[in-house]
């Protein structure tokens, strides 16, 4: 079976998930953001970072309403593993299939840096060894928030999956990654797929493609 790779007008971290993909011995497949695709025949959608429509309106919310998201929807409610990374992450919260929302960064700057992430709860498909992973940002609206009650609904049900060693955002709760209530659907803001060899940096983000 393929692994599925979004696009949307805008993304631009697309081709670095792809071939993240094939280096970890995966079968990437494009899917385009205006077609509904059969979600059966992917074992994994991974929805990448970039600037979905130009982040008009609000970062991720005009690709969380477009067609292939409803294929999206129907794979999440089947189990199907999904990933969103950066903008990804925006497009999950914006369609309702990840708690919360990402907002303009404190200080209402762009962040381009590396950050140190502690990992709070496993999750099965996107797993990587040890609790800790290095690993580069690039975002503008990369601030998760969320309601005091929610939080405490994240925390007791483990849906909090990393975390900001130090935090460059605000985000609440040092929050750098959440997943779903069933766990198959999570994204992170960092980028992995700038952390797969040596020569980029670092790569701690090679555990997640594997």
């Amino acid at each position: 079976m393929s692994v599925g790779v979004l696009r949307f007008p805008g993304t631009n971290c697309d081709r670095d998930v792809f071939e993240a993909l094939e280096g970890a011995g995966r079968k990437p497949e494009w899917l385009w953001h205006a077609d509904q695709f059969d979600s059966r025949k992917h074992e994994a959608l991974f929805l990448p970072g970039g600037f979905s429509y130009g982040d008009y309106l609000r970062s991720g919310a005009l690709a969380a309403r477009a067609p292939a998201m409803k294929s999206v929807r129907e794979a999440a409610e089947r189990g199907v593993p999904v990933l969103g990374i950066c903008n990804g992450f925006q497009i999950l919260c914006e369609a309702g299939l990840l708690p919360g929302a990402l907002v303009r960064n404190r200080g209402l700057r762009f962040i381009d840096d590396w950050v140190s992430l502690r990992s709070v709860n496993k999750h099965a498909q996107f797993a990587r060894a040890g609790g800790s992973a290095r690993l580069p940002i690039a975002h503008a609206d990369g601030r998760f928030v969320v309601s005091d009650d929610e939080l405490k609904k994240l925390q007791d049900r483990g849906q909090i999956w990393w975390q900001y060693e130090s935090n460059p955002n605000g985000a609440a709760h040092d929050i750098a990654g959440v997943m779903n209530e069933k766990k198959n659907v999570a994204a992170l803001m960092p980028h992995p797929e700038r952390a797969m060899h040596a020569w980029m940096g670092g790569t701690d983000g090679v555990g997640f493609f594997e």
